[in-house]
């Protein structure tokens, strides 16, 4: 049996914590294991139980989640953080996934999507709430893009993430190209540096900006 995706729960609202941790509770595939009430505590209780997957509200005070996402991800570059927040507005999505955040959801998703997401952002896939991909696909059909790295990709490199923009993770990458899970986190790793990039979220972004991957290859319509 699998060990169950230990889940830290960060949010200002207590009966939101309470309806979280109750609908984890339920799965055996999940484990709470802790709930914070703001950034700072978020931090603080990343950093010491190091948990699969941290859900992120992003609005708290005195350090809010953006905030906390940085300093997770300066602390611990790995830890998969997936924001669940009722904004969608850009000035809260881009920071966030500037950021770090491995996901970004919205509260209005189904508990079912909820429990996928965080599945998917433990096995090292991105998850996007529809709403927020098609901010994301316009804001690559308005944006130039960036400037051509001066390192370019690998033929290697570039099959990589074009898996990685089809919301692949890194077993399944390997598994598809043969390969050990060790050399594609190399791989992605060496991917990041070259193209100057905080995650997969922004890998994707970049993939699908050159035409190396298509937003809804696999048919999923949350996913990256």
């Amino acid at each position: 049996m699998n060990k169950p995706i230990r889940v830290l729960i960060v949010d200002d609202h207590p009966i939101v914590r309470k309806g979280l941790r109750t609908l984890l509770d339920n799965e055996a595939d999940f484990q709470c294991v802790g709930e914070a009430s703001n950034g700072e505590e978020a931090v603080e209780l990343a950093m010491r139980l190091q948990p699969d997957v941290t859900l992120m509200d992003l609005v708290m005070s005195p350090v809010d989640g953006v905030q906390a996402i940085q300093r997770i991800k300066n602390y611990r570059p790995s830890a998969c953080i997936l924001v669940l927040t009722t904004f969608a507005d850009d000035d809260k999505v881009f920071p966030a996934i500037k950021a770090g955040a491995s996901g970004y959801i919205l509260k209005d998703i189904p508990p079912e999507d909820l429990l996928q997401a965080i599945q998917d952002v433990a096995a090292g896939r991105s998850f996007l709430h529809p709403t927020i991909a098609a901010r994301l696909m316009r804001e690559i059909n308005h944006t130039s893009s960036p400037p051509e790295e001066a390192d370019p990709l690998t033929d290697r490199e570039l099959e990589v993430l074009r898996l990685t923009a089809r919301g692949l993770s890194n077993h399944e990458i390997a598994l598809e190209l043969n390969v050990s899970e060790r050399t594609v986190t190399t791989h992605i790793s060496n991917i990041l540096d070259k193209l100057h990039l905080a995650n997969r979220i922004q890998a994707t972004l970049y993939a699908l900006r050159k035409g190396i991957a298509s937003l809804y290859e696999k048919g999923e319509e949350y996913h990256t």
